[in-house]
């Protein structure tokens, strides 16, 4: 891969950029161990989805508007395939029975993780583009199973204890049952033991790497420059941890986007597979993935599941009850 001097400082620049607002979340801000409230997560979420949609401007400038409308489409396409990430956040969690306070230690952990394996993962996936043509057709048939499996529930095949990692890791390394610090490893007597929370972000970025299997190639039926796709998947993974704290008490409420996130795919897949015969245009690809985001978003909050609605029939009968004199 040769890169010129023009790509090495648009590159070194995104690295720097990422690399300061990294460090003032992630160990000035919130360096020590503590609950992260709401607001400060709505807050930093805010941030990080402003400084995407800035840098969508400076890729329209440098790049062009072609460019800048592949980035924009590749970072909503990515940003909302995440939310099966924070899906995965909550069930691994409870499953280790980590609690709100060293939550955020572990999510820091594996953000940084995700981003250096997601940029292995892309700058391969863009090779294989480029050197065999009809690996876009191999591409295109795995997102279509993907948008399958999305309909079954991609977060329901998770099972932490059965995490061949973690199992490896268990074979050399000890599990202690106990969290009491935010630290990875403890000691106990003269034996070096792995806590829970290492534990956590074994599974937590191991699962990430099956996912990026599935998103990787999504973003490369946008685009297939490596400047686009890679800032484009970083910047939508780099607010994950702030928006887990921001929408982990409502996710549930939004049950029909995964419907929505397996129609696109099957879309991006079919646009990849007919490339040699149509070309679906750019602006096309992007009103289709935005307009089935909204359309799932609203259908979800106008059609709230029946059980949710029986349960706070439920509530209030049994609130009402215990005010009858």
């Amino acid at each position: 891969m040769d890169l010129t001097n023009r790509e090495l400082w648009m590159f070194g620049g995104f690295t720097v950029l990422v690399a300061i607002m990294l460090y003032i979340d992630l160990f000035l801000v919130n360096r020590k161990a503590h609950i992260i409230s709401i607001k400060s997560a709505l807050i930093w979420s805010a941030i990080w989805i402003s400084t995407a949609l800035a840098f969508n401007v400076f890729i329209y400038y440098e790049l062009g508007a072609t460019s800048a409308l592949e980035y924009l489409t590749a970072y909503i396409l990515e940003k909302s395939l995440s939310v099966d990430n924070l899906f995965v956040f909550l069930v691994v969690f409870s499953y280790f029975g980590i609690g709100p306070l060293y939550q955020p230690r572990v999510l820091r952990w594996g953000i940084l993780g995700a981003i250096v394996m997601r940029g292995i993962l892309i700058v391969i996936g863009v090779e294989l583009v480029e050197a065999f043509n009809w690996m876009l057709y191999v591409f295109g048939g795995i997102l279509i199973l993907t948008a399958i499996r999305l309909i079954n529930g991609v977060a329901d095949e998770v099972e932490p204890g059965k995490n061949v990692a973690l199992r490896f890791v268990a074979r050399y390394l000890p599990l202690s049952p106990k969290i009491e610090s935010e630290a990875f490893f403890v000691r106990i007597g003269k034996v070096l033991h792995a806590t829970p929370l290492l534990a956590t972000l074994i599974v937590i970025e191991t699962t990430d790497v099956l996912f990026a299997l599935d998103s990787i190639p999504a973003v490369l039926g946008v685009s297939r420059d490596l400047f686009v796709v890679y800032t484009s998947n970083i910047f939508a993974i780099l607010g994950l941890r702030a928006l887990y704290f921001a929408l982990a008490g409502v996710m549930q409420l939004f049950h029909y986007l995964k419907y929505s996130l397996a129609i696109i795919l099957g879309f991006i897949g079919l646009r990849m597979l007919l490339h040699d015969f149509f070309k679906i245009p750019i602006e096309i690809a992007l009103g289709v993935v935005f307009g089935l985001l909204a359309l799932a978003i609203v259908a979800s909050l106008l059609f709230p599941k029946k059980d949710k609605i029986e349960a706070n029939v439920e509530a209030l009968e049994a609130e009402a009850g215990a005010t009858d004199p």
